[in-house]
């Protein structure tokens, strides 16, 4: 954090704009003088080497904090570069840990997080593959203190961890321009030289670039001076220029800073999600780097407390999610405490969690009440979810890849009876009219006709070029439909089609792809199927527990509960119904729907996942009064009692069990 005066101080502060008692304070008089350069790419700098002080030659001070560093085992750095979840750990401001002009250095709590990252680098739950410092490494920037932290560091060396560091206001004075620093001697780009990671820096040596692996892509991770000149955006855009397609995260010391005061929670005073604004050279860099670099989706600053977040639309359109980080105002001055940046691709989601490893490696029983509060800190500014279609956010400049369609002669499996698709028969948007025939692409007789309910809107089905990505028809059926009234357009099979008598006994397998709007309701269009066979249980001779007479023998709907997957059906070999539940299905998602039954047992399968709901009950075949097959149409009493809403794509049947590379979905 900036102070006022020439003496470091963390007591002096005052308001700003009337937004908190402590105010965004900004200048800070440090020294600083002289230097050398490298350009992009360019792994060194002129300058003498930063390696780790023999402990026999140190100073009273660091002597001291040697004596009490812990000396515990440290594991092996080995991060998994392909992995779907990954970590990045951030540290910010650790300068109270190290003031050595004033005798007050330990870097026991930030070596303590050194280890942990490190650790944790190889647990797949954790995977940290970097870590970014957040500037103001010293109080006083006096080269005792960087002595000490040239210590620590030298442990991330040790084990080859990748990290980026950058400047604060307490490390160096004035712009990148400076010249000479001990910061720069001890943390600037001759320390990296042997790293993978680094690509380079500028010519002052002040504004570094670095990429590591993760999810089986290349990341960017831009750490800029904490008052970057023009020569420094200049290269900052130029180092981008030569990375067009990695997605960028930019780090430097301040950026965003958060209204409300510390001694207020945000959700009291305002929105979690949106409390903190862009401060003079936060807006400058948004100006000058980041609003037209699309690739720049996060960016991570110190220096100001409380923690906070924002997030702004860039020229693109796309958000930049912007967050400050800052504990230094807590017990042991943050005590190197790390905020943790969990990406689950798998998930569209970066989960937000803060702790102390330092804290959580002492004993439970020892700790005092206040290193126990510090543990782990929570709440909304600091234990969050950040959701983020990355496919989506990054396609501006990483395309997503387009499965192209596949002919359905491609997926005419053996023992395929049925197969619909939609894709070629209209243009999107225009209505399917009673008396409309689509195709079995089987080639077994299985035509499907529209039929229209009295009453119902000319566009109550219409073509769709809207499709799961993992479709092999790039089309579906759109239905609006619903109950009370019943209304909606359908389709069925004709009486004689061959598909209205089969009984499965060998076994089956039906697909669906199945779409929910966002104006799907339960009460209008829950129990709908997409897909059902026509006949009452009571006109089969079904009873039992669980039977409802006057239901279809066999329905694939969505349920009113939950929205939930439901293949319920009346099998050969038993009097009542054995039901196969999924789990709720989310709207505006595409969902790839399979019932696979193997002759005795029926298992539902949502995106290729087996479900839990009655895969060992005996089921063998579907009962069958030889009547008609509904696409999009439930029956009930012998009469259609609702339409499905909703978006309907490949439709296949097969004869026997198909495994998942057997699938539609299947790659």
């Amino acid at each position: 954090m900036c102070t006022h005066g020439d003496s470091p101080s963390h007591d002096d502060e005052s308001a700003h704009s009337g937004h908190s008692r402590r105010g965004f304070l900004r200048n800070a008089a440090l020294a600083g003088a002289g230097a050398a350069a490298v350009g992009v790419g360019a792994p060194m700098l002129a300058g003498a080497p930063a390696v780790a002080a023999d402990p026999s030659t140190a100073s009273p001070a660091a002597k001291s904090a040697n004596s009490s560093t812990s000396h515990g085992r440290t594991g092996t750095w080995r991060p998994d570069p392909t992995a779907q979840r990954f970590t990045l750990a951030v540290m910010p401001d650790t300068q109270f840990l190290y003031w050595g002009s004033q005798d007050s250095v330990d870097r026991t709590p930030q070596e303590e997080s050194f280890r942990y990252i490190i650790e944790h680098s190889g647990d797949p739950d954790s995977n940290i593959v970097f870590m970014a410092h957040l500037g103001d490494l010293t109080q006083d920037a006096d080269p005792s203190s960087f002595e000490e932290v040239d210590k620590a560091f030298a442990l991330l060396d040790r084990h080859g961890a990748a990290y980026s560091v950058l400047a604060g206001n307490h490390d160096v004075s004035g712009d990148d321009s400076r010249g000479d620093t001990p910061y720069l001697r001890t943390m600037g780009p001759r320390r990296f030289k042997r790293a993978k990671t680094f690509v380079g820096s500028d010519p002052t040596g002040y504004n570094t670039a670095h990429i590591f692996q993760a999810a089986g892509r290349s990341w960017l991770v831009l750490a800029l001076d904490w008052r970057t000149t023009d020569q420094g955006y200049a290269w900052a855009n130029e180092v981008i220029k030569a990375h067009p397609k990695t997605p960028v995260i930019l780090t430097s010391h301040d950026i965003v800073a958060s209204p409300y005061d510390d001694n207020v929670f945000p959700y009291e005073s305002g929105d979690p999600e949106n409390n903190a604004i862009l401060v003079d050279n936060g807006q400058n860099m948004w100006d000058k780097l980041i609003e037209d670099n699309d690739q720049i989706f996060l960016t991570l600053n110190g220096h100001y407390w409380p923690p906070g977040r924002t997030t702004r639309k860039n020229a693109a359109g796309n958000d930049v999610h912007m967050h400050i980080t800052n504990y230094q105002n807590r017990y042991f001055g943050g005590g190197a405490m790390i905020r943790l940046y969990h990406f689950d691709l798998a998930r569209d989601t970066i989960d937000v969690e803060t702790i102390n490893p330092w804290i959580l490696a002492q004993d439970p029983e020892s700790r005092t009440e206040l290193a126990a509060e510090h543990a782990r800190i929570t709440g909304p500014v600091d234990n969050f979810s950040v959701p983020i279609d990355f496919d989506k956010r990054f396609s501006g400049f990483i395309p997503v890849p387009v499965r192209p369609a596949r002919p359905a002669s491609q997926e005419l499996v053996r023992g395929t009876v049925a197969y619909w698709r939609f894709d070629g028969q209209g243009a999107p948007g225009t209505a399917l009219t009673a008396g409309r025939t689509v195709r079995d692409l089987s080639g077994k007789g299985n035509d499907l006709t529209v039929m229209t309910v009295p009453g119902t809107a000319a566009d109550a089905l219409t073509w769709s070029d809207d499709h799961h990505p993992d479709q092999p028809g790039h089309a579906s059926l759109k239905f609006v439909g619903g109950r009370d009234p019943v209304h909606g357009s359908y389709l069925t099979t004709a009486a004689t089609a061959p598909l209205n008598t089969e009984t499965f006994r060998g076994g089956y397998t039906i697909e669906a792809f199945v779409r929910l709007p966002l104006d799907w309701d339960a009460g209008k269009n829950g129990n709908a199927s997409f897909l059902s066979r026509r006949g009452s249980a009571a006109a089969a001779g079904k009873h039992g527990k669980n039977t409802d007479p006057n239901e279809p023998l066999a329905q694939f709907a969505v349920t009113n509960n939950g929205r939930e997957a439901q293949f319920n059906h009346y099998p050969l070999n038993d009097t009542y119904p054995t039901t196969n539940w999924g789990h709720g299905m989310v709207e505006l998602k595409w969902w790839h729907l399979a019932v696979v039954n193997d002759g005795r047992h029926t298992r539902l399968y949502v995106e290729g996942a087996p479900v839990v709901d009655n895969p060992s009950r005996l089921s063998v075949g579907l009962t069958s009064l030889g009547l008609p097959w509904l696409l999009g149409a439930h029956e009930y009493a012998g009469a259609i009692d609702i339409v499905f809403h909703g978006n309907v794509g490949d439709i296949r049947i097969v004869n026997r069990p198909l495994g998942l590379k057997d699938f539609l979905t299947a790659k």
